[in-house]
């Protein structure tokens, strides 16, 4: 039986093993954690105080820690299941929505699937004050989200059948991540991290929006994703870095070719592209940075030419403020920039929000302005165009079971173009809807 012909399979395959992650974890805590009085307000002193000893004593990987070498702020909740094996600290995070979509327009579409990922991570001690840490991130998504990916109206990136994908979200690859990492002291609060992998994400762009905080409750992909973090998922990366208590800075060589449609390989190239990226944390609620990169080959070429080259700037900032009782509020806010070798260069605004009460009423959005080009849009053009997305939406999130935590919701979008686009959309501002379960890991206590 083709494994395409049962979704429904697969999406309860994946829902099993991260139960069963769960369940490990809640049944064999570790002994310390069992022990652990219940933990008082902190100050921002406190906090970085306590950030710097969990890195030294390797018991706990820092909750700042995103997406490949990248940081979200101190003040964030770590949504994971969590065991002791001898040495080595487990972890598995992940994120599932069983969804159905509708895009309306011309241009729209409707699909029902399930979008997903699942992480597992292992971190020990090695030589008393380093740590070795390896990684492996999976999505199910090359067989729960049919064709070319699920309905986002101006979503744009990568090709299918020979096509550039435009007002959809193309589906995430089987491997999303295989890395190691090793970390060591250099001297005082300074150390020294070495990252990668066959799959992994370079030093480019801010947490990926999988693992952004201010994100995770929606469904849709930003319509920006690729002026921002399309790197997260990179056939062949290293990156090097030093960082203290607030600061960081980093580097990396990678594959900056973008994965072709074939969602269950891995699509390696030569390591012949580059970033590098500074990171700020002044306090524990704030995560701010800089990054740019040369990506050798990131696109297929328009009709049939030569991939084409891609120079990215990005900037942004993190903001996260948590309460008592499970409340976090957490923004981004970002701005990014391509520029293809020999063509014109487009710009991207990025704003997004999700405010949780109790760990159980989420409420989301965002807001994204961008130029898009004729080709990104699949329109014959030589013109770039400004196009807009508001999105927003609710999730309901119920008690926790074996540490996972199910939840339902929905969610508006309007998508709104420029009146020379109003042939191709139908009208200028289009709705779309969403309703959705979803499945993700409760929140680690004092975390």
């Amino acid at each position: 039986m083709s494994t395409r012909a049962c979704p429904p399979l697969l999406i309860a395959l994946f829902t099993v093993s991260l139960a069963g992650a769960a369940a490990a974890a809640v049944a064999q805590p570790s002994d310390a954690a069992a022990q652990q009085p219940p933990a008082a307000p902190e100050t921002d002193h406190q906090h970085d105080m306590q950030h710097m000893q969990g890195e030294h004593d390797m018991s706990m990987p820092p909750a700042r820690d995103g997406s490949g070498t990248s940081w979200l702020p101190d003040d964030t909740p770590m949504y994971a299941v969590h065991r002791q094996a001898g040495a080595w600290t487990l972890m598995g995070h992940g994120n599932a929505f069983v969804q159905y979509l509708h895009e309306s327009g011309r241009r729209g579409s409707q699909q029902a699937g399930s979008i997903n990922w699942l992480m597992g991570m292992a971190a020990r001690p090695v030589g008393g004050s380093a740590r070795l840490g390896l990684r492996a991130m999976v999505s199910l998504e090359p067989w729960t989200i049919r064709g070319c990916g699920y309905p986002d109206l101006l979503a744009s990136g990568e090709v299918c059948r020979g096509e550039a994908i435009h007002d959809r979200q193309h589906p995430h690859d089987l491997f999303m991540e295989l890395a190691a990492s090793y970390d060591r002291p250099l001297g005082g609060d300074v150390r020294l991290q070495i990252y990668g992998g066959p799959a992994g994400e370079p030093a480019l762009g801010p947490v990926a929006f999988p693992h952004r905080i201010s994100a995770m409750p929606s469904p849709l992909a930003p319509i920006t994703h690729h002026w921002f973090d399309a790197t997260h998922i990179t056939y062949g990366v290293v990156t090097g870095a030093v960082y203290g208590r607030r600061w960081k800075g980093e580097t990396s060589v990678f594959n900056g070719r973008e994965p072709d449609e074939h969602r269950t390989n891995l699509d390696f190239g030569a390591l012949d592209s580059w970033s590098g990226r500074v990171w700020l944390l002044p306090t524990s609620r704030w995560a701010l940075q800089v990054s740019a990169g040369r990506l050798r080959q990131a696109e297929a070429g328009h009709d049939g030419e030569a991939r084409i080259d891609v120079d990215r700037v990005t900037t942004s900032a993190a903001y996260h403020r948590s309460g008592g009782s499970g409340d976090i509020w957490a923004s981004t806010i970002g701005w990014g920039r391509n520029s293809e070798r020999g063509g014109d260069a487009t710009n991207a605004f990025l704003a997004e929000t999700a405010l949780t009460l109790a760990e159980r009423d989420t409420w989301f959005g965002r807001f994204e302005v961008s130029q898009k080009s004729g080709h990104d849009l699949a329109i014959e053009s030589d013109a770039s165009f400004t196009v807009a997305k508001l999105q927003a939406g609710y999730t309901r999130y119920f008690a926790a079971s074996n540490g996972l935590k199910p939840g339902v919701g929905g969610g508006l979008s309007f998508g709104i173009v420029p009146d020379s686009l109003k042939p191709f959309y139908g009208r200028r501002v289009n709705v779309g809807f969403g309703v959705f379960v979803t499945l993700r890991p409760g929140a680690l206590p004092g975390m």
